[in-house]
């Protein structure tokens, strides 16, 4: 068993990609192990363990662009239970727009419904008036216990 945790990245404009690659930089500073997923399909990963999901939305609350084969996934009717996964979820997007984060939204509250468990709150990201480097900094600060402790695979 390894001891990693799985970063899904979703984006569209590379914001967020660049939001996962701090993330990972500072996992990887407490000596925690990490893998990236710039386009993470679904098959391809492990239903165990941790993930970190970090999602941009855009147009009328869509997914990006680089996840929508796990969106096709985890939003079927018979999608796959996922009883040893966790996962916590970092939603991006623009307040400006009535779908604000809703795709980080939904893949929280789908994952949910397969059974996951959340690790910690979801963050919500506005790109129009947070520091993006600042919020995801402080909020996986405060999770590195957890994550630290959990039996990852």
């Amino acid at each position: 068993m390894t001891n990693t945790i799985h970063i899904l990245v979703g984006t569209t404009s590379g914001n967020t990609e660049a939001l996962a690659d701090h993330v990972q930089e500072i996992l990887e500073s407490h000596e925690l192990s990490t893998e990236m997923h710039y386009e993470p399909t679904f098959d391809s990963l492990p239903k165990s363990g941790v993930w970190l999901i970090f999602l941009a939305t855009h147009g009328a609350g869509d997914y990006a662009d680089s996840m929508l084969d796990f969106y096709d996934v985890i939003a079927e009717a018979n999608a796959p239970l996922l009883p040893d996964l966790s996962y916590a979820v970092c939603a991006i997007g623009e307040s400006c727009y009535d779908t604000f984060c809703e795709a980080g939204r939904h893949c929280d509250e789908q994952l949910s419904i397969l059974n996951a468990t959340r690790l910690f709150e979801r963050l919500e990201i506005d790109m129009m008036h947070d520091d993006p480097e600042q919020k995801a900094t402080y909020w996986i600060n405060q999770s590195i216990d957890k994550l630290r402790s959990y039996p990852h695979q």
